[in-house]
């Protein structure tokens, strides 16, 4: 049961085939016998096989939704009354959230049953899913290599069939890279599609929730849920919701794809290339018609990000000083040394950089030579893709510099850790939607294949994905030992 599909699982349990019970249990089955990826933070055992209960009896009414029934996960970024919701922080490991976020709620509404909060890097800050405090999560391909981060644990859950579906939440890349490295379908959608209400904010203007699937049917059948206009989120977008699943089957003739020549310079892996360039050959024979763009401003997009960012997580992550809520150290002096000791002792080293980094960049004298001169970047960026999506439907390229790389082996060095996402981070300064798709193997280890529209495409960005996904196979690849 864990390898079908959600439609699959959909039309088992309709049927009669099996029970959300027995479904949810195989799930919660597996997930104990492979704790060693360290995929999730909390196993939502009790809650599970409530919700699988009722759901059965949901269906046995005739009243079921397609994700009724259906074992998902969260990534533990988002708010889920009464369970623990730590975001990978030492800061709010003894956090109960006391509300559900909107995704939450959505899911619940449908009837999904959650199987438990995944693990991430601390407060979504990390390529690789080695800054939770909660420790790395492995890569289900090779144990020694990295997930990807920060939705590192969706990734391999989804990736080690520990769970059918998986959310993620995408800030520079999040959602994308972790999905390239372990092998599935990641799906950023437009800034404001999905709302951020219950979500825990590390930069707002850029995060952004999405779906982490096996294809990109069953991320069709995910959006569908998670999409909307939510009256609770003040960036959420009030436009309607297309049925993603009609369009995937429209064909792809005279598809205009645009190759950024800026991705495929110098340190971009000779074997990723070659992948990338094998999978964009399969569009060609699917008729569409691929040419070069240029998008200069992309050059400026990391230093751009990386005054952004941190910027509006020192802002952010100001709430958590050991007062209200969270991490409290013990004994403290005097209100100073509460502030001080608490966000010492409960905050990890890269939030700490990052912070100390936005609050520098966010300080008197540095803001206009800093922060202002950030933000120009990012319009010039944004102007970048309107530009090159005017030529074209779609832009293609690699999501990922190499393959996932060792445990520890850039952990040392911040600055390349940051370089991993240089070619996602630009799409998040632009807010336009984008998605990795399973591209093959380069030396055995998974190769996504990044599809980029513009706003509000989703559906036409679906379609792209499952139609090669027709002709492929690699998306219903699994790492050994998790067949």
């Amino acid at each position: 049961m864990h390898n079908k599909s959600i439609a699959e699982l959909a039309k088992g349990l309709r049927s009669g085939e099996f029970s959300s019970l027995e479904l949810t249990t195989a799930f919660l089955d597996r997930i104990k016998r492979h704790t060693g990826l360290n995929a999730y933070i909390t196993v939502a055992e009790e809650l599970a096989l409530e919700q699988a209960k009722a759901a059965d009896a949901r269906l046995a009414k005739g009243s079921a939704e397609l994700l009724t029934g259906i074992p998902i996960a969260q990534k533990d970024i988002f708010c889920t009354d009464g369970v623990k919701t730590s975001c990978g922080s030492k800061m709010l490991d003894n956090f109960i959230a006391p509300y559900d976020a909107t995704v939450v709620e959505k899911f619940n509404d449908a009837g999904a049953v959650m199987l438990g909060k995944l693990n991430m890097d601390e407060f979504a800050m990390g390529s690789s899913n080695e800054t939770s405090y909660y420790g790395a999560v492995k890569n289900p391909w090779d144990v020694n290599t990295v997930p990807g981060g920060s939705s590192g644990g969706s990734a391999a859950a989804v990736a080690a069939r520990l769970a059918v579906c998986a959310t993620g939440t995408d800030t520079g890349g999040s959602i994308r890279q972790p999905a390239a490295l372990c092998g599935i379908t990641g799906l950023k959608p437009t800034y404001g599609r999905v709302s951020r209400y219950g979500m825990i904010a590390y930069a707002s203007s850029l995060d952004q929730g999405g779906p982490m699937t096996h294809s990109a049917e069953d991320a069709a059948i995910m959006l569908q849920t998670m999409a909307g206009f939510d009256d609770k989120d003040s960036t959420s977008v009030d436009l309607p919701v297309p049925d993603y699943s009609v369009g995937l089957s429209r064909s792809l003739e005279g598809l205009k794809i645009g190759l950024p020549k800026e991705f495929f310079g110098e340190g971009l892996n000779a074997d990723v290339a070659a992948t990338i360039e094998a999978a964009i050959e399969e569009y060609r024979k699917l008729g569409a018609k691929v040419t070069e763009v240029s998008m200069p401003s992309l050059r400026l997009a990391i230093p751009a990000y990386y005054v952004i960012a941190p910027a509006e997580c020192s802002a952010n992550l100001s709430r958590f000083d050991g007062v209200r809520f969270g991490y409290r150290c013990e004994n403290p002096a005097d209100l100073t040394d509460l502030y001080t000791r608490s966000r010492g002792e409960g905050f990890g080293k890269e939030v700490k950089r990052r912070i100390l980094m936005g609050t520098y960049a966010l300080s008197a004298g540095y803001y206009d030579a800093y922060y202002i001169k950030a933000q120009k970047i990012r319009r010039l960026i944004s102007d970048d893709f309107k530009r090159a999506l005017s030529e074209v439907d779609v832009m293609m390229g690699p999501v990922t510099p190499s393959t996932a790389f060792g445990i520890g082996e850039k952990i040392g060095n911040p600055i390349e850790m940051y370089l991993s996402d240089i070619y996602t981070i630009a799409i998040n300064l632009a807010g336009v939607p984008a998605m990795s798709v399973p591209a093959g193997f380069a030396k055995g280890l998974p190769v996504g294949l990044q599809i980029i529209g513009n706003y509000f495409t989703e559906d036409r960005l679906l379609n792209i994905a499952h139609q090669y996904q027709q002709v492929t196979n690699w998306h219903q690849s699994a790492p050994k030992g998790f067949e």
